[in-house]
């Protein structure tokens, strides 16, 4: 019985030890689709240069997914270990697995909150106004993981134009990610679309973060070519979130690296996270329930 034991627990000590040099060996970032991917790898090249040394890895990995799903099965899958999603993209995980990750930190805008909004925009030169000026007319949608850019414009906009999204608009569909939502919007594709921004600041510079921000800093996007027709209520800033069988102490060391980050690389911080903020902070499950359920109700899992 005793050499059982001490087997049993031999065992359990290699497979702690294997699971230990395997998150010592390499980092895998996932990286949301819907923006040009040289860019997405520019902006986290920072962390690829730094979290080798700061969390004890051998190298750091990036992953761009063509859209957010991908990022999403590699979570479920355990094939990536941290990723920055918003709030509907985890909703998913989390209704498919509560324990494939866990939400560890947000973001908190330049003005103390933690929350953005979906912003619905079209050309300007379209002469849009209201968003009943847009009945019958085509709108898109930034990917059916985002929550800016479908999950909430679905369930806040009816009570706003008075009828489901699908029986409002003429027709419907997605962009292929934020970014690209919006350039299908500048080429007439669409005739509005959604996409997310800090709602801080000022429209015409893009506010001060968010997808709109983004494309203003990269040259892509001049605000004057563009009208807000529509803002969201406050969305909760979506996770950073981590594998869940990760050790702890690498969970540890990458959550102090990254809360560290906004004071030791302002410039990394600002990369990543696509524009200003203040800091991160400490978020759980709890944080995005209202989010989960708006997504069972609505979308599914």
């Amino acid at each position: 019985m005793l050499k059982k034991t001490l087997l049993a627990a031999t065992a359990l000590l290699a497979l702690a030890s294997a699971a230990a040099a395997e998150d010592l060996k390499e980092f895998r970032i996932g990286i949301l689709g819907g923006e040009n991917e040289a860019d997405r790898l520019k902006s986290y090249q920072c962390l690829v240069d730094q979290l080798p040394a700061a969390i004890g890895v051998e190298k750091v990995s990036l992953f761009p997914a063509a859209d957010y799903d991908g990022v999403v099965q590699g979570l479920l899958g355990g094939t990536l270990d941290y990723a920055e999603l918003g709030a509907s993209g985890f909703a998913k995980i989390y209704l498919a697995d509560a324990k494939a990750v866990e939400p560890i930190l947000t973001t908190i805008q330049t003005d103390g909150s933690m929350g953005y909004y979906s912003i619905m925009v079209a050309r300007k030169d379209k002469g849009y106004k209201t968003l009943e000026d847009l009945k019958g007319k085509k709108l898109g949608f930034a990917d059916p993981d985002s929550t800016s850019g479908y999950l909430i414009p679905l369930v806040t906009l009816p009570e706003k134009i008075g009828a489901p999204v699908k029986e409002y608009f003429a027709e419907t569909g997605f962009g292929g990610g934020h970014e690209n939502l919006v350039l299908e919007v500048l080429k007439g594709n669409f005739d509005a679309g959604t996409t997310f921004g800090s709602g801080v600041g000022d429209f015409k510079d893009g506010y001060t973060s968010g997808n709109l921000r983004k494309m203003v800093d990269k040259g892509v996007l001049n605000m004057d070519d563009l009208v807000e027709l529509w803002k969201s209520p406050l969305i909760p800033n979506g996770p950073i979130v981590v594998r869940s069988s990760m050790n702890d102490d690498m969970k540890k060391k990458f959550k102090d690296f990254m809360v560290k980050l906004p004071e030791t690389d302002a410039a990394c911080f600002s990369a990543i996270q696509g524009g200003d903020f203040k800091s991160y902070t400490e978020v759980t499950v709890d944080f995005y329930k209202p989010i989960i359920d708006a997504r069972k109700a609505t979308i599914g899992g």
